[in-house]
This record gives C-alpha cells, sequence and structure tokens, in this order.
C-alpha cells in the first residue's frame, strides 16, 4: 500500500490518481472514475471530487493508496 502525503484537509480523488501517477491526465481519471474502476473504503466510488482524508484507502487495479497528513 502506498502512502501519499497531504498538506491540505482533503484531497479530491482525480487529483490523488493525478498525484500517485496512476493517471496522466485529469481527463483519463475522469474515465475510469465514472466506469467505476476505483474503489474508495472497498466500494465503487464515480465521484471524481470526492473528498479523500487521512484513512481512506483508494484502490484502482489492485493497487492500493492510502493518505497521511505530513507531519
Amino acid at each position: 500500500m502506498e502512502n501519499i502525503v497531504i498538506t491540505t484537509e482533503f484531497i479530491k480523488l482525480q487529483d490523488l490518481l493525478k498525484f500517485a501517477n496512476l493517471v496522466s491526465t485529469g481527463g483519463e481519471a475522469k474515465i475510469i472514475i465514472q466506469e467505476g474502476e476505483v474503489k474508495v473504503n472497498g466500494e465503487v466510488c464515480t465521484m471524481r471530487g470526492k473528498k479523500i482524508r487521512p484513512g481512506d484507502v483508494v484502490e484502482l487495479d489492485g493497487q492500493l493508496l492510502t493518505v497521511s497528513y505530513e507531519d
């Protein structure tokens, strides 16, 4: 599981996927999210603006991401 460190209260799902290099563009993120390929905390999420906060787990193609605050 890869940990992504953020300095804000949350990060939007589509931005997280771009930041983690799982997609190359926002358009690509939009498509895979709307097609139901992304899970947040074990459930399919089709909202690209979903707020991801520390403790949430995002899954795409078997890759797991989690978010934490910067120390």
